[in-house]
């Protein structure tokens, strides 16, 4: 509509300025060879001019312009309007009539039994789906196998086939999950202080889980001590601190640059002596590409011998997540997993990878910012988050 507008106002007074352009004037210093030419010109000039004046244009302004076409603007918008409608209609129809790979399913078997050829052929429509929102091609590959055990060469009857097509993808999904074991119940049975130590790389949010796990365990009636084990990273102590004086838990702690297994041999004392039921240990966070720092971690877990070695990623980050965890299960031999930032995974591809890849459980997602953002990890609400 605005660019209408302005095209009509630049032609208009383009127009303007070239009936109004004045005659160039004579040049009184010609050339005695072009005076002949020149009176020549004059005549054919004054003969023009009397069979041709332009009639006179009427003075008008840019704002007198656009307020004497602004009834035009309601009606060009309108059509502008409508126009946009329909295109979208068009689209959104195009969208809702683009077979999807359930739809392309339902009609194989709509017809006859679905034969491993048609599976192949619509299989790749699902696939690109799972890649795209970072399923790793190990688990799609999983998933893959078990629809096919479901779907091909099975006769279903055809008011059952969009029940069976479901039941069989959640049965996909649900084999790749592992489901971890109460972790309350495996405290509480523990004669001995049950030892927690926690990996992940910098910024993965590993001193906030720990202090969210210490919550979880005070809010099931079970004491326990943190241990300040990252002695390299600034701030590192004061922010394990901060945690434990808000939550009310002790914590065993040493000046930055002292051996981080010190820390934790020293946290497992005060625990037993103290009758406290779990030591949460902090370590520096590490690259995982890095071979001489997963080396430190086999002196920590040397001296402290935990129950539980935990590996903290960021669900968010997809695929490296997994590799994260692969990588420190095959150095540190980790127990299990927790997930960050799982409230804002669109994708929740690490959640599906993550555990299938390490052959591990995941025990806890963070969902948040607050200490009780900690959700213990079940497969049936990844499958209600999924919407199945």
């Amino acid at each position: 509509m605005f660019k209408s507008l302005r095209d009509k106002l630049g032609s208009f007074f383009k127009k303007k300025e070239e009936v109004e352009e004045p005659a160039p004037k004579k040049n009184p210093t010609s050339k005695s060879k072009k005076k002949e030419k020149s009176k020549k010109t004059e005549k054919e000039t004054q003969e023009i001019s009397e069979e041709y004046v332009p009639e006179p244009q009427e003075e008008i302004s840019e704002e007198e312009f656009a307020e004497k076409y602004t009834e035009e603007t309601p009606a060009e918008t309108e059509s502008l309007t409508e126009s946009l409608k329909e295109e979208l209609k068009e689209a959104e129809k195009e969208i809702e009539e683009k077979p999807s790979f359930f739809s392309k399913i339902i009609k194989k078997l709509s017809s006859s039994e679905l034969s491993q050829e048609d599976f192949d052929e619509i299989f790749p429509d699902l696939e690109i789906t799972l890649l795209e929102n970072n399923v790793a091609l190990e688990v799609v590959n999983k998933i893959r196998e078990s629809l096919a055990k479901d779907l091909v060469g099975i006769s279903i009857k055809k008011s059952e086939i969009k029940n069976t097509l479901l039941e069989s993808l959640k049965s996909a999904i649900l084999s790749v999950l592992i489901e971890p074991p109460d972790l309350i119940k495996q405290i509480q049975k523990s004669l001995e202080p049950y030892v927690i130590l926690f990996f992940g790389i910098n910024g993965s949010g590993k001193t906030t889980s720990i202090a969210k796990l210490a919550n979880y365990l005070q809010k099931h009636n079970i004491s326990c001590v943190l241990a300040a084990g990252d002695t390299f990273r600034a701030a590192s102590i004061e922010q394990l601190e901060k945690h434990a004086s808000k939550l009310k838990v002790p914590i065993v702690k040493q000046t930055y640059g002292s051996d981080p297994a010190a820390v934790a041999f020293d946290a497992i004392k005060y625990a037993k002596k103290n009758k406290i039921q779990a030591v949460l240990i902090d370590t520096a966070g590490r690259m995982y590409t890095k071979a001489n720092l997963l080396k430190e971690m086999e002196k920590i877990i040397r001296v402290s011998k935990p129950n539980l070695k935990l590996f903290v990623g960021e669900s968010i980050t997809g695929n490296d997540a997994t590799s994260q965890a692969k990588t420190f299960s095959e150095s540190a031999g980790i127990d299990g997993i927790i997930l960050t930032k799982a409230d804002i995974d669109e994708k929740a591809g690490a959640i599906l990878s993550v555990s299938y890849v390490t052959n591990k459980p995941i025990y806890f997602l963070g969902t948040g910012q607050s200490y009780d953002s900690f959700q213990p990890f079940k497969k049936s609400l990844v499958l209600k988050n999924l919407g199945l």
